[in-house]
């Protein structure tokens, strides 16, 4: 049996596949930051809401970029799928949290990982060069109206113990 090897790119090469991918996936500008495009919509709503009951998109993440701290109302799965390991950070009343989403499950690793509904959270890369691919699911169905960008004076009046991640996040 031939062991599975994910590809690596040669740093130089990593500008080059990030770009690739945006633009062969049709990715735009995020407003948390980063690029995103829509890859599905359920047409199934949730019964009296206009709401769709699943989205998901593709994020890319380059190195040296974050996705701002920001909320919304549902649960949000997240699926690594290249690159590097993306930390997303979750900010909540029992402070803050690092989690590495990546494929390196001896190195503590996770391929998905699930952002809970109402939680205040964001990412990062914490290398100099590449990017991150992951996909993101929303359920309910992801909505402009349920998302909340946060200032760093927002977030420190509430979490005062963890300014350098606010500070970088916002």
């Amino acid at each position: 049996m031939i062991p599975f090897r994910l590809p690596s790119y040669p740093i130089n090469m990593s500008k080059k596949r990030a770009e690739k991918l945006r633009k062969k996936l049709m990715m735009h500008p995020h407003p948390e930051g980063g690029f995103y495009v829509e890859t599905y919509r359920s047409e199934h709503t949730i019964p009296g809401k206009n709401r769709q009951l699943m989205t998901a998109i593709y994020f890319l993440l380059p190195a040296g970029h974050v996705s701002r701290f920001h909320r919304i109302q549902s649960d949000e799965l997240w699926f690594f799928h290249e690159g590097n390991p993306l930390t997303i950070h979750t900010l909540n009343e029992d402070g803050h949290h690092a989690h590495l989403l990546g494929l390196d499950i001896d190195s503590g690793q996770h391929p998905q990982l699930l952002v809970p509904a109402q939680t205040i959270f964001g990412s990062s890369s914490d290398v100099n060069e590449g990017y991150s691919l992951v996909s993101c699911v929303v359920a309910p169905g992801f909505d402009f109206q349920d998302f909340e960008l946060f200032s760093a004076e927002e977030l420190l009046s509430q979490f005062p113990d963890y300014t350098e991640i606010i500070e970088r996040l916002t």
